[in-house]
């Protein structure tokens, strides 16, 4: 099981990271983007489970690079990662921290931070080589 510390530990370890809140809930910030965020769900997302019990808390969102990453995240870890309508059509997920592992957590952690950070400090982290820099 994996915990909010977790996630914090981290996602500070990234380059660049800024911690903040935004909505009242702590969320990872690089380059201006939110790319990790606590998202507790609100009455209308309770409202919308129809009576079905929802994923108990903590729960984490991550960014995904596009809609198809999104798909693959929930069909390769359907037991932990998942989405809510609210997320339809947003390249992101849900992530039940009793459920996920500390690896399959900060794989995606570590997917989100370079979905939203600036190329060159991807191009950085993964040790290639980018654009020239004018």
């Amino acid at each position: 099981m994996a915990t909010m510390d977790d996630v914090a530990h981290m996602a500070v370890e990234l380059p660049d990271v800024t911690e903040g809140e935004r909505h009242g809930n702590l969320t990872w910030f690089v380059g201006g983007k939110a790319f990790a965020w606590e998202r507790p769900f609100s009455k209308a997302d309770i409202k919308r489970f129809a009576g079905a019990t929802p994923p108990g808390g903590p729960i984490v969102a991550v960014r995904v690079a596009d809609l198809d990453d999104k798909e693959s995240l929930l069909f390769n870890h359907s037991k932990a990662f998942f989405t809510i309508p609210h997320f339809d059509g947003y390249a992101a997920v849900l992530i039940q921290m009793k459920a996920v592992t500390k690896k399959a957590l900060n794989d995606a952690i570590i997917d989100a931070w370079l979905a939203c950070a600036p190329p060159h400090l991807v191009h950085q982290y993964l040790g290639t080589e980018g654009p020239a820099l004018e």
